[in-house]
């Protein structure tokens, strides 16, 4: 796992379970403060961790789920909100208390399909009931552990979490393995335009050329300026080729129809999942109205400038494919979405090569859940300038 795709743990419970000491033990330092008052933690805290042989992490440190009064149901909502920006969750509980807080964390964990565990905290002080182990462990399928961080012996929870978290990823899979075999060759074509980091290739380009090097293939990396006098004077007739979305309509006119043609968008689409979301919700194009609001979502934070393919160039596009004129929101990272979901008329999500993808399904899921069509920014490009069914047709029979 990249250190730009770091995985997010959070921990919940009530106030004074020890959710904060709990973190410092697991790090080895006092990045959490730690107090004998119920409360201390108000907010969302997040801190970075490496795991020794397991993955570099953060840790969410969140208030407690049964705080009171107008401020402390602003904190718990913030608390909630954030369990969808988890990969793993802790559920931490003390004296043996498990109720309806803790029944609705669990019960919302098991919905989103979010690998947790749980930890009874601070059994120095009372140690967990055999009875209530076999309860929570029967229930709910998932670790529980009767811990102190007095002990200062972490094993056990560190096993927990890499166990859970690959049970949900024993088999963790390629970009692009099942489309190539080795020996094939792959061509990638990367603009090097005003967006391109300087010195550098941006994260999906990278994410790529590893995928396509372990599948013992061969990626030629060029410009689409590059294409037609690469095809000429080589004659190799490259298995695939990926190219980044904002050129899809100047490549596509390059590239021979018979060679499969996709995007760096797409394909990540498809690997972090959505994309049977993504493949019916795209077309829904077609039925946008004057005056819909539309939701433009970025994984990223980043400098935008008069290119910028989210902010830009997809809303240009999509105004002079339908005639029509939209209302444009635009959330960057993982901040909140402030409107309620239902005010969209569509939602249109980059490839998300900056968060993982339990983060990007929870990110889309009350859209979906709502009924509104999500696309992708590689497939509603695709869409808009008319290949659509080419783009997408090397997946239709995987």
């Amino acid at each position: 796992m990249g250190k730009d795709n770091k995985l997010h743990i959070i921990l919940l419970g009530r106030r004074n379970s020890g959710k904060s000491s709990l973190i410092n033990t697991l790090t080895g330092q006092n990045i959490a403060i730690v107090s004998d008052v119920a409360g201390t933690t108000t907010d969302l805290v997040k801190r970075s961790y490496e795991i020794p042989g397991f993955a570099s992490v953060i840790f969410i440190d969140t208030a407690g789920v049964d705080d009171s009064g107008a401020l402390g149901e602003a904190r718990v909502a913030k608390t909630r909100d954030a369990i969808s920006l988890a990969d793993i969750a802790i559920l931490v509980i003390a004296g043996n208390q498990f109720e309806e807080h803790e029944r609705q964390l669990a019960g919302r964990f098991k919905k989103q399909e979010l690998p947790f565990l749980i930890i009874h905290n601070k059994k120095d002080e009372a140690p967990l009931s055999p009875a209530l182990k076999e309860r929570l462990t029967r229930e709910y399928s998932c670790p529980v552990i009767d811990f102190s961080t007095r002990d200062m012996d972490t094993t056990p929870v560190l096993d927990a979490l890499k166990s859970v978290w690959h049970a949900e990823n024993d088999s963790p899979r390629s970009l692009v393995g099942d489309l190539i075999a080795p020996g094939d060759i792959v061509l990638l074509v990367t603009p090097i335009d005003s967006e391109a980091p300087a010195g550098r290739m941006i994260l999906p380009q990278v994410q790529m050329l590893r995928d396509i090097l372990d599948n013992h293939a061969t990626a030629i990396v060029l410009q689409p300026e590059e294409i037609t006098c690469f095809l000429a004077n080589t004659g190799i007739r490259p298995r695939l080729a990926i190219t980044d979305s904002q050129v899809f309509k100047k490549v596509a006119a390059l590239v021979p129809p018979e060679i499969p043609l996709t995007s760096f968008s797409i394909v990540l689409a498809r690997h972090k999942g959505n994309f049977d979301a993504y493949m019916k919700g795209t077309p829904r194009i077609e039925r946008l109205q004057e005056g819909d609001r539309v939701l433009m979502l970025e994984s990223c934070s980043h400098h935008v400038s008069c290119e910028d393919i989210g902010r830009h160039k997809i809303p240009r596009w999509l105004q002079d494919y339908t005639g029509k004129n939209f209302q444009f929101d635009f959330i960057a990272g993982l901040d909140a979405i402030t409107r309620p979901i239902t005010d969209y008329a569509m939602v249109i999500q980059c490839g998300g090569c900056m968060i993982t993808g339990k983060q990007l399904k929870n990110r889309l899921q009350p859209a979906i859940e709502a009924g509104i069509p999500v696309s992708n920014y590689g497939m509603t490009i695709a869409y808009l300038h008319g290949i659509f069914h080419r783009a997408t047709e090397v997946f239709q029979t995987k």
